[in-house]
């Protein structure tokens, strides 16, 4: 049987440390992107700066037009002109974020104060709104990974790699970078399954450490085989992006996704989740993944070799530019360690396989609860 601690909703210190520390770095990332983009401009590099600020821009448009939507559906109309002024100056998640901090202190801190006990319970309605709040935003944060810090990323490592300028600075920046891009993939998964009462949790380090390891090495490898291509030759990267993207778009179509109430936002959607899909993989209809993970891969381990074998065959273009035989042997290698660190994981470090489904404590009505997180992307 599994312990109660797992099945219950509740929002702990380490949980609002965690959050008050995505604001940190939510703030210290954007403040990296305008530092960056004044650089190139100062640099005279109008179009890497023009690159820079649009990827921003386009990111947090999505960001500001979701979190406004849910804002409605969450039946907020008495906030929702200060809202919309909120969003409109690109300032959403930050109140989202100072909601979450707000409802986190208080689960994580007043309760255990409180006299009256009967509010401290694992469902209590506090604790929810805390934890449905951190959701909100780990999805949020999960749309800028994905639009706005790994294309960047990838346009970084081009630019290191097809200048002659190189700084060790430029080297920790794409480091960090990628790190920070894995742990967003993470706390989403975290948030995913402490938000779902029946979902099994992560409470073991070495499954969070497998799945990051899963996620970090993986998307490694494609980022290195999408700057490769690049260089190369941009327009063929381009057409290549654009392929897997109307691809990934269609079969999220297939998959009849109901995320958003609206048709419009549903559409958006899915134009946002194809775009995902390019550089990981998610489920996003939370059912069996087998089939589908094991096509992706498989796809993806094809086109890598294929991106492989024409820089080897057209070795020339990169014209020194870079130790052609270290980035392919690191991308063959984070590749490699990253499918291994994939099926080791599902295999034996999966919480669903060290722990056997339980029967969940609480009412049924509040089992059954709508959630928004539940029609978003699993894994």
């Amino acid at each position: 049987m599994v312990n109660d601690e797992s099945k219950t909703m509740r929002f702990t210190k380490r949980d609002f440390a965690m959050m008050v520390f995505g604001t940190v770095v939510y703030i210290a990332d954007v403040g990296a992107d305008l530092w960056i983009a004044k650089t190139y401009w100062c640099e005279g590099q109008y179009l890497w700066c023009a690159l820079v600020l649009a990827t921003g821009f386009l990111s947090s448009i999505v960001v500001q037009f979701f979190s406004y939507t849910w804002f409605k559906e969450d039946n907020a109309e008495k906030l929702n002109w200060i809202l919309f002024l909120l969003h409109f100056v690109h300032g959403g998640i930050f109140t989202r974020y100072w909601f979450a901090l707000k409802h986190g202190y208080r689960a994580a801190f007043k309760l255990k104060s409180s006299r009256d006990m009967s509010i401290d319970v694992p469902t209590s309605l506090l604790h929810k709104r805390a934890i449905d709040a951190m959701a909100d935003i780990s999805m949020l944060r999960l749309f800028k990974t994905y639009l706005e810090s790994t294309p960047q990323l990838i346009l970084q490592i081009y630019i290191l790699m097809a200048s002659d300028n190189r700084i060790f600075s430029q080297y920790v920046s794409i480091t960090v970078s990628s790190i920070s891009i894995s742990c967003a993939t993470v706390d989403y998964q975290i948030a995913l399954r402490k938000s779902l009462l029946d979902k099994n949790k992560f409470v073991r380090t070495s499954s969070k450490l497998m799945y990051f390891f899963y996620k970090l090495l993986t998307l490694t490898s494609w980022i290195l085989s999408t700057v490769l291509v690049a260089i190369l030759s941009i327009k063929i990267s381009i057409v290549l992006l654009v392929f897997l993207w109307f691809g990934s778009i269609i079969w999220v179509h297939k998959q009849h996704t109901t995320f958003c109430k609206s048709r419009t936002a549903e559409i958006i959607y899915r134009i946002i989740v194809g775009i995902i899909l390019i550089f990981t993989f998610f489920n996003i209809k939370g059912e069996k993944t087998k089939i589908p993970m094991s096509v992706y891969y498989v796809i993806r381990i094809l086109i890598t070799l294929s991106i492989l074998t024409a820089s080897l065959f057209w070795k020339s273009t990169f014209n020194g530019k870079l130790h052609l035989s270290f980035v392919i042997t690191a991308v063959a290698l984070t590749l490699v360690l990253g499918i291994i660190f994939l099926i080791v994981y599902y295999a034996i470090f999966h919480p669903s396989i060290y722990y056997a489904q339980d029967v969940v404590d609480g009412p049924q009505n509040e089992r059954n609860e709508n959630c928004r997180i539940r029609g978003f992307l699993m894994q």
